[in-house]
């Protein structure tokens, strides 16, 4: 059998280059393979905190790279394991050099007294039908901090814009009462926080901290998972906020009823306040966000080209900006218009191909999460389940799959294609003022993925 120790050493190579150095050092350091046996591998973690985090954020990775490495590993369960704390190593020349090298960037980015970034402010925010809703809640949380839609609960995908809009309202609210203290933190950073101070024997430092802001601000809230220490804090510093009418906001890549392992006390809590969230943008606003790009960065790109990329780049707002840039970087490098066909091979890996699903797989699937006949959907029946069922499958075929009005209207019963585009504009009319709507399309997409 291969040597436990030498296992996990490859393991923890592969990972250090997977996560952040700060990741690794939180979370990796001090553990080891204890046993390898019957095909699971036990690793030893230094306190149930690391456990948690393991278990609900590193999980896979730590499984696949095991199975990269041994065919024998099918499976992981982590155990605590005590470790002699090591003094701090010495810092060499080089490392210190290292490090002073990394400040001016982080200087020039994030505020180091309340971790917020400068260049997300309001201004800089693209308002669309996706995230109107959002971006005015925000606006009047400004106009009074702790009052108004307390918590403020903002989730949606990667890449949306929920960091630039909850970050918004902390510059704005510094801006507008400069005597109120904000902060913004991960709940990453929050955990690991906490176990340092539990780890130092001081717990009353970090309860101090993080209760003397007037606005605290939470990213990543998803990641809270199953570890109970750091939820139970959360509710007491939530608890803390609440009462004495400070502003307290979280964002999260799902609805707070859908976080595994999330308690009740906290989805009662977050319910307390405001919960909204933020859809992909549509066609019109993702050319909106192009221009805008365009003129912070002051150079002219060819409608065309704005078109084309709008069209092809749906999603994330991040993979659009990322888009741009590169052909903003290419025009510049070249000092001229770049081609169409030069456009199409610079941002072709950032098109997500569009999924191979058949109608048929598309009606059997929402039929599946609508709990209803899939034959009904042919039928000529108002029935108002089928009727709504019905429409989002129009909706789905045209927005995610872009299959034609008119074939979509022949592959469900025969039905004239006017029918189809009015079915498509009233669920995407509907999903701007129903947000249950809105998590119901993304549950229905989760089913394709």
């Amino acid at each position: 059998m291969q040597d436990t120790k030498q296992l996990w050493e490859q393991c923890l190579g592969d990972i250090e280059q997977a996560v952040s150095r700060a990741n690794y050092s939180t979370w990796f350091k001090n553990t080891t393979i204890t046993r390898q046996e019957n095909g699971t591998a036990c690793i030893g973690v230094p306190n149930e905190f690391v456990k948690d985090w393991l278990c609900n954020k590193y999980h896979k990775l730590i499984l696949k790279t095991l199975m990269q490495y041994s065919e024998n590993v099918r499976a992981v369960e982590y155990t605590i394991t005590r470790y002699d704390i090591k003094p701090k190593e010495e810092v060499s020349i080089e490392q210190k050099s290292f490090i002073n090298k990394e400040l001016p960037l982080q200087d020039l980015y994030i505020n180091k007294e309340d971790n917020l970034n400068p260049r997300y402010i309001f201004e800089s925010f693209i308002v669309g039908s996706f995230n109107e809703l959002a971006f005015a809640a925000a606006q009047a949380i400004v106009s009074k901090p702790g009052a108004s839609y307390n918590p403020f609960f903002i989730y949606g995908g990667t890449g949306l814009g929920k960091t630039h809009l909850i970050q918004g309202v902390g510059n704005a609210i510094k801006t507008k009462y400069p005597d109120k203290k904000v902060h913004y933190i991960t709940l990453e950073k929050f955990a690991t926080d906490l176990i340092n101070s539990f780890q130092t024997n001081k717990a009353n430092n970090f309860k101090e901290k993080y209760r003397k802001y007037d606005v605290l601000i939470i990213d990543d809230i998803q990641f809270v998972g199953k570890m109970e220490k750091t939820q139970e804090e959360l509710f007491h510093t939530f608890n803390t906020f609440y009462e004495s009418n400070r502003q307290i906001i979280f964002s999260s890549d799902k609805h707070p009823n859908y976080i595994p392992g999330l308690e009740d006390r906290l989805k009662s809590r977050f319910s307390a306040g405001m919960i909204v969230d933020i859809t992909e943008p549509d066609y019109e606003s993702r050319l909106a966000i192009l221009r805008t790009k365009l003129q912070e960065q002051k150079i002219e790109i060819s409608d065309e080209v704005l078109e084309y990329t709008a069209a092809v780049i749906s999603g994330s707002i991040r993979e659009l900006e990322g888009s741009l840039n590169a052909i903003i970087c290419q025009t510049r490098l070249k000092n001229k218009d770049i081609s169409m066909s030069e456009v199409k091979g610079l941002i072709k890996n950032n098109i997500k191909p569009k999924k191979n699903v058949s109608i048929d797989e598309v009606v059997h699937i929402i039929s599946t999460f609508y709990n209803i006949d899939e034959s009904s959907i042919y039928e000529k029946t108002r029935r108002k389940e089928i009727v709504h069922a019905r429409q989002m499958i129009m909706y789905i075929l045209r927005e995610d799959f872009n299959v034609s009005y008119p074939l979509i209207g022949q592959k469900l019963g025969g039905k004239d294609h006017t029918t189809v585009i009015h079915s498509f504009l009233k669920i995407k009319e509907d999903l701007k003022r129903n947000p249950n709507l809105s998590q119901e399309l993304e549950q229905i997409r989760g089913m394709f993925k």
